[in-house]
């Protein structure tokens, strides 16, 4: 005799389980989820917060599966929902709490005013430690694009940076 499997509720288990999530989904989310916590948690600074953000984000991206699935640059899309996910997260303006973290040199401020697509570019490769040809294939761009991006911010946080190291210098002496 073949029994009914039953919950505690009563109710058959199998059928409230959730539906499996399309393959090529859950290889998104395994290739990229380290990378958009990482990101995450430098622009929301605590775990807790990235890790909301991040699982809003990929529920975001599942519920747009079939049609994300259809755009010519998949990973663009994605990390422009991440991006939006994460930023969206912020009570307050994030480029204005960098302002507010700034020690003086400038830096933090320079980093804030930093255009769009630089400033991801320089929180996903200086701050998560993640590799050009990586943050190519997360933000849907060239590697080639990633390093002009990377060249272009360098150039604008260079007087900020000089600065800091300048301020560094006579503390090392003491």
């Amino acid at each position: 005799m073949i029994e009914k499997a039953q919950g505690e509720d009563g109710r058959s288990p199998v059928a409230h389980a959730p539906l499996p999530l399309p393959l090529e989904f859950e290889a998104l989310y395994l290739a990229n989820q380290e990378a958009f916590h990482e990101y995450a948690r430098f622009v929301l600074r605590t775990d807790d917060a990235a890790e909301a953000a991040v699982h809003r984000g990929f529920l975001e991206i599942l519920r747009h599966w079939d049609s994300l699935l259809l755009e010519s640059n998949l990973h663009h899309h994605v990390w422009a929902i991440m991006r939006r996910t994460v930023i969206d997260e912020l009570l307050l303006d994030f480029r204005d709490v960098l302002a507010g973290m700034d020690s003086g040199s400038g830096l933090y401020r320079a980093l804030g005013k930093l255009p769009q697509r630089q400033f991801d570019v320089v929180v996903l490769r200086y701050i998560a430690k993640v590799d050009t040809r990586r943050i190519a294939w997360i933000m849907g761009i060239t590697p080639s694009t990633v390093d002009y991006h990377c060249r272009k911010a360098r150039e604008r946080l260079a007087p900020a940076h000089r600065r800091a190291l300048q301020k560094k210098k006579p503390e090392e002496s003491k």
